[in-house]
């Protein structure tokens, strides 16, 4: 739950941070947060203190402690969550936004961190690659029932950016075209957990990030990846500044971190998420970008808001 280091060195731009751990909340699985806070402390001086939870936990923990926030910095969670958060965040603008690629800069209230790609990851052993689904459409079939591992919207951000874009892609018919691919879901407890289902072979598919899946597939897993041809969604995730917290300044410097391009570009060389940065390169045996049918999520507040779109899911899955 918690990584603490302290290094000897330190940069001019945490000189003034005040004293006390950075706390920050995230939605990273542990791999990540073990990866890179290590580097965080040893190249600013400060310490860190994190929070892991699911991102539904992490909004509702917040939304909870408004009046005294215990947090500095909500780290990794999507856009769309922390838009329906921005009351409770402070606009900060990090250095070197200018290379912050424009299509991902959604609201003053949170700083975009990585493009994160959702994808379908197919178990070849169990399901080969020819004859598997490749649109969301072709998902919804029944034979699919009991193959394709989610994670559950009401946990997980990017289960929820899923059902954005079955929403976005299918217009007036996305309820009830979801409702049908969920009659073939498997849930998991984390959209981290979905590669490794497929992986061990509990299902044949899941729905699960680009970089999770791209894990397994260097890892030697008889993992493909497939970018859904009606509609790939490319959003960011964030970082933001939670107002009032108890370190602003030790806040600010892990977001002036955590968007600086040597921080980015392990980000897409080391752990394989994809950089927002104009001049850091995509992880390698990635397609561009350009080249996949990319959609335009649609934000939660078009569908009525986060709390209505968990009450129609829960409805649409049979809860």
């Amino acid at each position: 739950m918690s990584a603490a280091l302290i290094a000897s060195t330190s940069i001019s731009s945490i000189a003034f941070a005040q004293e006390g751990p950075v706390v920050i909340y995230t939605a990273h699985k542990s791999s990540i947060v073990d990866t890179l806070l290590p580097v965080f402390e040893a190249e600013t001086g400060l310490k860190a203190e994190v929070v892991k939870l699911g991102s539904g936990d992490i909004a509702k923990r917040a939304r909870a402690e408004s009046g005294a926030p215990a947090a500095d910095v909500i780290w990794s969670i999507s856009g769309s969550q922390l838009t329906e958060l921005a009351d409770l965040l402070e606009p900060y603008t990090p250095p070197e936004f200018d290379q912050v690629d424009p299509q991902f800069i959604k609201d003053p209230s949170w700083t975009p961190y990585t493009a994160v790609v959702y994808v379908l990851a197919v178990n070849t052993d169990m399901q080969p690659l020819d004859t598997a689904p490749k649109t969301w459409a072709e998902l919804a079939d029944p034979k699919w029932s009991g193959q394709i591992a989610s994670a559950r919207a009401d946990g997980s951000g990017s289960a929820m950016q899923q059902l954005q874009t079955v929403l976005t892609v299918f217009g007036d018919e996305g309820w009830n075209k979801y409702a049908e691919i969920a009659k073939n879901f498997v849930f998991s407890d984390s959209s981290g957990a979905v590669p490794r289902f497929v992986a061990d072979g509990e299902t044949a598919m899941g729905l699960t990030l680009e970089d999770n899946a791209l894990e397994y597939v260097q890892g030697g897993a008889p993992i493909a990846i497939v970018h859904l041809a009606d509609g790939t969604a490319a959003t960011p995730d964030g970082v933001a500044l939670v107002k009032g917290g108890p370190n602003p300044e030790g806040g600010k410097a892990f977001i002036d971190w955590a968007m600086s391009k040597s921080t980015q570009e392990k980000l897409a060389n080391d752990i394989g998420r994809r950089s927002v940065r104009l001049d850091v390169a995509g992880p390698a045996g990635t397609p561009n970008l350009a080249d996949l049918t990319l959609v335009n999520v649609k934000p939660l507040g078009d569908f009525g808001g986060a709390e209505a779109v968990l009450g129609q899911w829960r409805t649409a899955i049979g809860e």
